[in-house]
């Protein structure tokens, strides 16, 4: 996410470190490079402009001249002016003082709106709301029966209609809804490959029918300023109350996330990090601030693992650690828990620092791998799970070949896990490992 941008200004700032003090021509110098840096990640003119300005001004001030680590206060001004400009806190989207909340969603065709509104009900259903999704995009083959899919991923009941008439369909998905006491109503509407009228006067006919508590535009994160420009449109022609970013996870360079707030003056609300279902976040322009200077995300770290870990699970594994009975079993059902929590870039990324250490020692995360080895320990009887020990010549062979993998890689599996147990064993018990042989 956004590694393009942030590469490029962790270079800016490379500039002033080891500086005791900061002149003129190396604000100035600075100031181009983050120019330059913003530019090439698709960020709008006119928001480049204002956000080099506002950070050129307060570097030439005094908590920067005279501070004794300058780098570090120039960092700090760009993450607050980071933050600023993406809409400075958390804006949640508003609940009806009386159910339903109805919640109309708006995009262009290939935005992922459709994925979207179930992503969003997946949210709700885990902030113990009661959702209930419409399919009122009448125009694109098969969105209602994409949406019905999803529905029955996260057990979520799909309002549907044999009909043409969108507007109908909405009224009566939010009618069925209260009958039915769902509490949330997210309705899905139709996209267009472009804006026209045609899309505009059933979207506003929609919106009158159904009285929506909120209307979010979806849009492609990854399209960069023309994703600015849609949002710019339909703030134009139809109101609307807030963005949802989509693909933010494949987009290097935050064009669109830098852009939207500023031109739009629309807070965004969420972003999709990810193709599952339960790939969406709640956006925080502070923390993503941080992600895009490369200082990690502690708090949505900590959150997500919250959401995904087991708090017996975990005192339970604790325990094992402590005593030195840590199996397979345990160190894959782990593994699939961290995995639950994202992709392992994604997830290590929001450590403070890894990022840096990771490029610095060209190190990479392959997905791959972690499927291999949940493969070979899937291919293992309950008893080679629980003593590895018993593993022999004839039992590696077999389980390389149940699980599509070598012998050497089983081996080197059995080889970390020993090691780690090990290690493990002493930090529960108070004891300092050996390092180096020494």
């Amino acid at each position: 996410m956004f590694d393009a941008l942030t590469d490029k200004l962790q270079a800016a700032f490379a500039g002033l470190r080891g500086r005791g003090k900061l002149t003129e021509p190396d604000i100035d110098r600075a100031m181009r490079a983050i120019r330059l840096s913003l530019l090439e990640a698709d960020v709008s003119l006119p928001v480049v402009k204002r956000l080099t300005a506002a950070i050129a001004e307060r570097a030439r001030g005094a908590e920067v001249m005279e501070s004794l680590t300058p780098d570090q206060q120039v960092v700090k001004i760009v993450s607050e002016e980071l933050t600023v400009l993406m809409g400075e806190s958390n804006v949640a989207l508003p609940l009806a003082s009386r159910p339903p909340t109805i919640v109309l969603m708006a995009g262009l065709q290939g935005s992922g709106k459709t994925t979207c509104c179930a992503k969003l009900a997946r949210h709700f259903v885990s902030q113990g709301r009661a959702p209930m999704l419409v399919a009122a995009d009448v125009h694109r083959p098969a969105a209602a029966e994409q949406l019905a899919v999803l529905g029955d991923q996260i057990g979520v009941p799909v309002h549907r209609e044999e009909s043409r008439d969108a507007v109908a369909i909405a009224r009566n998905g939010v009618d069925a809804a209260r009958r039915a006491g769902r509490d949330l109503v997210i309705v899905d509407t139709a996209g267009r490959l472009s804006i026209d009228a045609d899309m505009m006067d059933e979207l506003v006919r929609i919106r009158e029918a159904i009285q929506p508590t909120s209307v979010v535009l979806v849009v492609d994160a990854m399209t960069g300023q023309t994703a600015v420009e849609v949002a710019q449109a339909f703030a134009d022609a139809v109101d609307f109350d807030g963005v949802a970013l989509t693909k933010l996870d494949g987009d290097a360079r935050g064009g669109a996330a830098l852009s939207v707030r500023a031109v739009t003056g629309k807070p965004i609300l969420f972003v999709g990090t990810g193709e599952k279902v339960d790939a969406l976040e709640p956006f925080h322009p502070d923390r993503m601030a941080s992600r895009i200077l490369g200082m990690g995300d502690v708090m949505s770290l900590i959150e997500k693992a919250q959401a995904t870990v087991d708090e017996d699970d975990a005192r339970r594994l604790e325990a094992k650690i402590r005593g030195g009975s840590l199996t397979l079993e345990d160190f894959l059902e782990q593994m699939r828990q961290v995995r639950r929590m994202g992709p392992m870039s994604q997830v290590l990324g929001m450590i403070p620092g890894f990022r840096s250490a990771a490029k610095a020692r060209d190190l990479t995360v392959d997905e791959g791998q972690l499927d291999r080895i949940e493969a070979i320990i899937q291919s293992m009887t309950p008893g080679e799970r629980r003593h590895p020990e018993i593993i022999n010549g004839s039992r590696r062979r077999r389980i390389a070949a149940g699980s599509g993998t070598s012998v050497q890689e089983v081996n080197q599996l059995l080889s970390q896990f020993k090691q780690m147990r090990k290690l493990m064993k002493q930090i529960g018990r108070g004891g300092m490992p050996a390092l180096f042989g020494t």
